[in-house]
């Protein structure tokens, strides 16, 4: 009876794997991506308007992302998950209503609080699952799997968002709800691994995100120096998704299905390098995958910025390799130095 049940509780945390990456490819499927900026200008948006907007969702998941890590690591990874993609469906709702700056800026409002509440809480429910199981050492290669995952999801989106757009330019926001609808119902199916109990506690909730931060931050210089590396690459390869259909316009692309098909291409780009990136980790030193992956960075922003030509989309094709690199690795260098009952 005993091996049945622990039979049937490891294969409800296997589950787990699907279901993320299901969470995943729901998050990333952004139908609207190849048509944002069209569309905001169609409202009446200009382009600082837009950038307006998605700094001040960058703002909103700077602030809540420690606190619904903690969150997260008190009241459970499964929670913090639906939560995350509740606000991210209450988000998308709000975008395919919304005719104006109020209303995309509490949408995004809504997507930077659900995506704080997801970001970390995936990847800690991810790893403590393979704990249990004791299959800690696949997650590099199930993590680049997720991701590459979601990188075919968002390549597909640039493709089915242009089509979409051609009916009008809202249609994708309105296709976009039941995808996140989807991403939500799958949430609430987790399981939620039974790990060590919290040794922070859910008392004097503050100190115990002050000690959170001491650990990260002073105490344990190799994650504090993975912490610091993962923020500048991550703002890096961030701002880059965001300047791109800009940066097409200034090259004379302008026509919304080249920028579904340019953009569809550079997220397969991904997929396919995240999902042989454990590989890579295998074959390489820590210190040379980061190297490589700050330089190949650094040179494509300064070569984007000398060119004004077509060519540039040959530096940008380098740089989503060597973010397809870094998102998998990077989470699994981070993941091997923190503690279960702070991972989130």
């Amino acid at each position: 009876m005993s091996h049945q049940l622990n039979s049937n509780s490891n294969q409800n945390l296997e589950s787990n794997i699907i279901k993320l990456t299901i969470i995943k490819a729901s998050k990333w499927l952004m139908l609207f991506m190849p048509i944002i900026w069209l569309f905001y200008a169609e409202n009446g948006l200009s382009i600082s308007d837009l950038f307006i907007i998605q700094g001040i969702y960058s703002l909103v998941i700077a602030i809540i992302e420690l606190p619904s890590g903690y969150l997260a690591d008190v009241m459970g990874r499964k929670k913090s998950i639906v939560l995350g993609t509740l606000f991210g469906l209450l988000g998308m709702i709000a975008y395919s209503l919304s005719y104006g700056f109020r209303g995309f800026l509490l949408a995004a409002l809504c997507l930077g609080i659900g995506q704080s509440f997801i970001s970390g809480s995936d990847t800690a429910l991810m790893y403590d699952s393979l704990v249990k199981l004791k299959r800690q050492n696949e997650f590099i290669k199930l993590e680049g799997r997720i991701v590459s995952a979601g990188n075919i999801a968002e390549a597909s989106a640039f493709v089915i968002g242009g089509l979409l757009a051609e009916i009008s330019l809202r249609t994708p926001f309105y296709a976009q709800v039941f995808i996140a609808l989807i991403g939500f119902l799958t949430a609430l199916l987790l399981v939620e691994p039974k790990m060590e109990e919290r040794k922070h506690g859910k008392k004097n909730a503050w100190s115990n995100i002050k000690s959170i931060i001491q650990f990260a931050i002073i105490k344990n210089k190799t994650l504090r120096h993975y912490l610091l590396y993962s923020a500048i690459i991550g703002a890096a390869t961030l701002s880059i998704a965001w300047f791109s259909q800009p940066l097409y316009v200034s090259i004379g692309i302008e026509s919304a299905f080249y920028f579904g098909v340019i953009g569809a291409i550079l997220n397969l780009i991904v997929a396919v390098v995240s999902f042989y990136a454990y590989k890579i980790e295998i074959r390489f030193k820590t210190s040379n995958i980061l190297l490589a992956i700050l330089m190949l960075i650094m040179g494509c922003y300064f070569l984007l910025g000398f060119y004004d030509s077509q060519w540039v989309l040959i530096f940008l094709g380098v740089f989503y390799i060597a973010r397809g690199i870094a998102t998998p690795v990077l989470r699994d260098y981070m993941n091997r130095h923190t503690p279960s009952n702070m991972r989130a």
